[in-house]
């Protein structure tokens, strides 16, 4: 065998082996939860050894992050008001949260850095890059004047998604795409009436 084929041929299972873990380690947090995922089972769904996971990753933690990175965050949308901001925003990450193992994934991570230091420190910057698109809506907004100049951004966030945790942590259930207006609006009136 040469180099160049022996290269070229490494290179995409190594790609095809990376993406196979991350999917498992996916596939394993919806099914099991972080306390039960294992390295070795993980190794076993994507069909790989654990020196491979080992050789990327020094722990579970930093795989599951990474694998949880890869999941659909909040998309930047400009529609030149803080209503049509947001409700562009949650409309799609909505469809995309109820596609994805989004919804399965995100409670188990969320109960588990309480407890775990290792993967706070991981996951909570994670969670700030993923909801930045939100924080710059709100900051555009300020800049407008669309809600007072004083407003606490990181709480007017937390009151937006909000409802979307508490139906999904409290209730079980998945707050739908059509819920999108009545929760923007209901949120706004707070916000802006402060």
């Amino acid at each position: 065998m040469n180099k160049a084929s022996g290269g070229s041929a490494g290179r995409p299972r190594s790609e095809e082996a990376h993406q196979a873990i991350l999917d498992a380690t996916l596939a394993l947090l919806a099914e099991v939860g972080f306390s039960s995922l294992t390295v070795e089972g993980v190794a076993a769904r994507a069909g790989v050894g654990k020196a491979t996971i080992y050789r990327r990753w020094p722990s579970k933690v930093p795989l599951v992050v990474e694998a949880f990175g890869g999941l659909p965050a909040f998309e930047e949308a400009d529609t030149g008001s803080l209503v049509g901001d947001l409700k562009a925003m949650l409309r799609a990450y909505l469809e995309l949260f109820n596609e994805t193992p989004l919804a399965t994934v995100l409670p188990a991570l969320a109960s588990e850095r309480a407890h775990d230091p290792a993967l706070a420190a991981l996951f909570n910057p994670v969670l700030r890059q993923r909801r930045s698109p939100l924080m710059n809506a709100l900051e555009r907004a300020r800049a407008r004047g669309e809600i007072p100049p004083d407003t606490d951004l990181e709480l007017a966030a937390d009151l937006i998604v909000g409802p979307i945790a508490v139906r999904l942590f409290f209730t079980g259930r998945r707050i739908q795409p059509k819920l999108v207006d009545p929760l923007v609006e209901m949120a706004l009136g707070g916000i802006q009436k402060r």
